[in-house]
């Protein structure tokens, strides 16, 4: 890259761009344009960054073809695409209007397990526990472990102390103060 294509107004875009990105990439490209610029050699530009001097040349490269310091940005990505499709939702919210042995389950109440099966037999996706917990959350259900609670002590009256001799039960009119 010609050194003398970088002006004083093209610099200063570089340093804004500098001061304002929150990304780490885009911030580390930036910097080895504007050290670059400065008359540093990419070598030494490189070994300050710890990258190789092709991924500089091409920082470069990038930058030089039109002078944009957005051209130093990442491209989007497609990515895997999304497992929650609108189609799976629609299950899932039929799944959650009825109870599982309205399905044929042996259950009266469904959790994130049967819930998998039932999804991946009538979407045809598994999704993973968390992925499953966030989506119900997203849709509004609280999900709660079963509380155990003991049925009362029928023996609990001869467990218990009798009442002292000279105990009475309070007065319910006592005097103020």
């Amino acid at each position: 890259m010609d050194r003398s294509i970088i002006t004083t107004p093209r610099r200063r875009q570089l340093e804004q761009q500098l001061q304002s990105t929150a990304d780490a990439r885009v911030y580390r490209r930036t910097l080895a344009v504007v050290e670059v610029a400065r008359g540093r050699p990419v070598a030494q530009v490189a070994r300050s960054l710890g990258v190789t001097r092709q991924a500089v040349h091409n920082w470069l490269t990038a930058y030089a073809w039109n002078l944009d310091p957005h051209d130093l940005a990442d491209a989007p990505r497609p990515g895997r695409p999304p497992l929650w499709t609108p189609d799976v939702r629609d299950h899932l919210r039929a799944a959650l209007a009825q109870p599982p042995d309205r399905f044929g389950y042996r259950a009266t109440d469904w959790t994130v397990p049967l819930l998998r099966e039932h999804l991946a037999g009538r979407a045809g996706v598994r999704p993973s526990d968390a992925a499953l917990r966030r989506s119900l959350h997203a849709l509004g259900y609280a999900w709660k472990r079963y509380r155990y609670v003991l049925p009362p002590d029928p023996e609990r009256e001869k467990k218990t102390r009798p009442p002292a001799a000279g105990a009475r039960p309070a007065a319910t009119n006592r005097p103020a103060g």
